[in-house]
């Protein structure tokens, strides 16, 4: 990933930080962003000790400004190679929030931050993409299987897939998802992979993933598997 750069929203924990490291040790020039300046400044640390660079800035993607001046730096450092819009929250604990209980403020900002935030992301990245420019949304099953307990969260991530689809088609860059499986996050509880393991996914779909089958589309861990046998 030598001369590639990536703007990565969500970079403070999880799979956004995985992913950030993981690109920085392949030679990207990593921009990325969180809420909070203090994992930012350990993000920024960390750099010293991988092959690329990693450039954060504090932004909040449910604040178009806030996206439209992080796209501005990451457009600074060159043309965005590669968007991560990998941002997202979950109000209470995972598989537990049903959404007859869900209050209005949680409803609100699951959609604000976990699908307006990708298409804030997306529509401010776009003036700055580079011709052969990829962008990447990390997604699950939940957006697209209905489940108990998963409440406004599964809404949004149906929503965020929807926009990717709708970019897709309307965008000359490949826009596509990743289906991750279940990651131990903050945000999904302790089980499952680690984000670590699975930041190689997003090396190989930025690099390696055939723009047609990225593309509009819906790309998983067996995807992923079978192409790097």
């Amino acid at each position: 990933m030598d001369d590639t750069i990536a703007l990565v929203t969500g970079v403070s924990r999880g799979v956004g930080r995985a992913v950030a490291h993981r690109f920085a040790e392949e030679g990207a020039h990593v921009v990325g962003c969180a809420r909070s300046t203090d994992a930012l400044d350990e993000l920024a640390a960390d750099a010293d000790e991988l092959d690329g660079e990693i450039t954060t800035q504090r932004a909040d993607v449910r604040d178009e400004y806030d996206v439209e001046r992080f796209c501005e730096t990451a457009a600074g450092v060159g043309g965005i190679d590669l968007v991560v819009a990998n941002a997202g929250v979950y109000h209470g604990p995972a598989g537990e929030t049903p959404l007859a209980d869900e209050s209005y403020a949680a409803f609100d900002d699951h959609l604000r931050t976990n699908a307006r935030g990708v298409f804030a992301t997306v529509r401010e990245a776009v003036p700055h993409l580079a011709d052969d420019a990829r962008v990447l949304v990390p997604t699950g099953a939940i957006a697209r299987e209905a489940q108990a307990g998963f409440g406004s969260y599964a809404v949004s991530k149906a929503a965020a897939e929807a926009l990717v689809r709708g970019f897709a088609t309307e965008l000359d860059s490949s826009v596509g998802l990743l289906d991750l499986g279940q990651v131990a996050t903050d945000l999904a509880g302790e089980a499952g992979r680690d984000p670590a393991d699975i930041a190689g996914m997003f090396v190989w779909a930025a690099t390696e993933a055939d723009d047609d089958e990225l593309d509009g589309s819906v790309l998983d861990l067996r995807a992923w598997r079978q192409a790097t046998r």
